[in-house]
Formats: structure tokens, C-alpha cells, sequence
């Protein structure tokens, strides 16, 4: 055990001897890194706010079916019971012709000629079920569900339902662009993950280029394979911990910045006051995310780069 735990700590400390000595080649490499886990960290926090910001669209997307007058409420709740039986179907709500009365005049109260033509005649406003989707990307099969013939003597034939027309295209155009932006975050994460990996790669191909005649020299005195390439993963342990330091930072300084100076809670879909106390209100999360991630990235790429070399260049 003994002689473990001597190998061990002498991997450790050759690990950041050699950071030392290379400093101005892993100075560029954790700038570098530091920049790309900034990124990876903005776009966790961009994407977290974009859902915040899609769940709050997604709340107020529903889908009205305006009813015929007279029908019986037998055939109401039967409609209704098979409605809350589809997937798609979150929760429904029935609007009475006077509830539907009194919600256009409230949205309309200021129109003085529009509410006396309504005073003037009975109620034309027809009752409605609201149905809030669960996936708003799917309520074309809400829609077919509804346009069933045997559901055609409820439905009033001339207000059909809100999903259509104009509704229908901006229903459609909004599932999709949230769709476009929850792809666009993961893929960027992905990118800029693989980028930190590449850069430590050939970081470390390079150290392990500028000490090549040590690594002989290990090799010629009996130096097992894991201990040569042992002190190249702690330096990219070392690269990934104190990039996520200072992507961390950077992250910090930002938000400090904004807020003092741009005095503005949000630029279209990205909520910066929501991404700040996100942000804050995770930080302990974040932090083992942010450094657990360079850390597996610098050592993963680093075992790689040095098992290469060993394999192809040390016979």
C-alpha cells in the first residue's frame, strides 16, 4: 500500500512540476479553455432561461372549441370526459355564453361604440371548451380528435376552433421555434464541449513533444506506462479545474456588470434577471458541474493524447 501511495504522490507532484515548467503553454491552453467552458456555461444558463421563458409561452397556448347552443349536458360531459382521456390534453375549462360575454367586455371596456353594439343585441358569443396542450407541438391531434363526425352536432360549424387560420400558423411557427431553440442549446454545449477536448489534446501533445527524450529515458529505466502518462493527466486536471474557475468568474463578473450598468431585465427571449437568480440560487450546483466537467474533459484528453504517443512513438 505503501509503495501506491508513494507512486501516487509522486505522479501528483510530477503533474504540476511539469505545469510549471510548460506554464506559458498551458497559460494559452487554459485562456483557451476558459473561453470555451465560458461558452458551455453561458449556453447552460441561456438554455435554462429559454425553457423558463418557453414554459411561460407554452402557459398561455390553448386551444378553444366553441360549442353549438342548446346542446344537452349529457353530450357535454361525454365530450368533455373524452377529451381529458386524450395524451396531449393537460386540463380543460368550460366557458359559459355569459362568462364568454363578460371577458370580451372586460378586454373591450374601453371601446364605447363596440360595447354598446353589444348591449344592443342578445348574447352572441357561443359557450367554449379551453384545452391547455401538453405538448404544444402536437395539437393537430387534439384538432383531429375534435373534427371526429360524431363530435359535429357539439361544435358550432361556423367558429369551429381557435386552432386554425392565422392561430393555427402562429401556434405552429411558436412550437417550433421553441423546438429550434432547445436543440440549438444542447448542440452548442456539445460543440464547444468537443472543442475543450481538442485543444487539451494537442496541448498536451505538445508537452509530451517537449519532454520526448524524458519519456525515453523513463521508458529505458523500466517506467510502466501509467506512470509516464500518470503526470500528463493531472496537468490536464489542472487545466480543466482552473479554467472552470475562471469560466466561473468571468460568468460572475458579467452578471455583476449587467446588472450596475445595463439596467435592463431582459433582450427578447433571454431573461437576464431570471439567468442571474438561476444562476445564484444553483452556484453550488454549478460549480461541481463547471469543474467536474474540465477536470473530465482535461483528464479524458490527456489519457488519450498520452496512451497515442506511448503506443505510436515509444517502442
Amino acid at each position: 500500500m505503501s509503495r501506491k501511495t508513494n507512486t501516487f504522490k509522486r505522479i501528483l507532484k510530477n503533474g504540476a512540476v511539469g505545469f510549471t515548467r510548460n506554464f506559458s503553454l498551458a497559460a494559452a491552453a487554459i485562456a483557451v479553455m476558459s473561453i470555451t467552458l465560458t461558452v458551455i456555461l453561458f449556453s447552460i444558463l441561456a438554455s435554462a432561461t429559454f425553457n423558463n421563458t418557453i414554459s411561460q409561452i407554452r402557459a398561455k397556448v390553448n386551444v378553444s372549441v366553441y360549442l353549438k347552443d342548446g346542446i344537452s349536458k349529457s353530450d357535454l360531459n361525454n365530450f368533455t370526459n373524452r377529451l381529458k382521456e386524450q395524451k396531449n390534453v393537460k386540463s380543460i375549462s368550460y366557458i359559459s355564453k355569459d362568462k364568454a360575454l363578460a371577458i370580451f367586455k372586460a378586454e373591450n371596456s374601453n371601446n364605447a361604440s363596440l360595447m354598446n353594439a353589444v348591449s344592443a343585441i342578445n348574447n352572441p358569443l357561443p359557450a367554449s371548451i379551453e384545452i391547455i396542450p401538453v405538448d404544444i407541438n402536437n395539437i393537430q391531434a387534439i384538432k383531429t380528435f375534435i373534427d371526429q363526425q360524431k363530435y359535429s352536432a357539439l361544435i358550432d360549424p361556423q367558429a369551429g376552433t381557435s386552432y386554425s387560420g392565422d392561430r393555427k400558423q402562429a401556434i405552429d411557427k411558436i412550437a417550433n421555434a421553441t423546438k429550434i431553440i432547445k436543440e440549438a442549446g444542447a448542440a452548442a454545449v456539445a460543440i464547444f464541449s468537443f472543442v475543450s477536448v481538442i485543444i487539451i489534446f494537442n496541448t498536451i501533445r505538445m508537452a509530451i513533444f517537449n519532454r520526448r527524450d524524458e519519456i525515453k529515458i523513463m521508458r529505458l529505466l523500466g517506467a510502466n506506462k501509467s506512470y509516464i502518462h500518470g503526470p500528463f493527466v493531472v496537468e490536464g486536471i489542472i487545466y480543466g479545474l482552473m479554467s472552470g474557475l475562471i469560466s466561473m468568474l468571468v460568468i460572475y463578473i458579467l452578471f455583476a456588470g449587467s446588472a450596475n450598468t445595463l439596467q435592463a431585465t431582459s433582450f427578447g427571449l433571454l431573461d437576464i434577471s431570471y439567468a442571474e437568480n438561476y444562476f445564484k440560487s444553483n452556484l453550488f450546483i454549478i460549480v461541481l458541474i463547471q469543474l467536474g466537467v474540465g477536470m473530465f474533459i482535461g483528464a479524458i484528453s490527456s489519457a488519450v493524447a498520452t496512451r497515442r504517443y506511448l503506443k505510436n512513438k515509444i517502442k
